[in-house]
């Protein structure tokens, strides 16, 4: 499973297609994808494991929301 991580990480250009979000505005996939991360880093954080699967959040909110909310 992390090498199926590790291989979508590295092929990874844009967010792909989520079908809880299938209108144009995507500010509520951002938000989504932003909670999400933090979620799963304190969850890693817990158990004492390795966050590299909560680079997909980061990179997915990072690519959806606007460069000013992400600073």
């Amino acid at each position: 499973m992390a090498e199926d991580i590790k291989t979508k990480l590295e092929r990874y250009k844009t967010a792909p297609f989520d079908s809880r979000f299938p209108n144009q505005n995507q500010t509520r996939n951002c938000w989504q994808n932003y909670l999400d991360f933090h979620r799963c880093e304190k969850a890693m954080a817990a158990k004492g494991a390795d966050a590299t699967p909560c680079q997909w959040y980061y990179r997915v909110y990072k690519s959806l929301c606007p460069t000013s909310w992400v600073s």
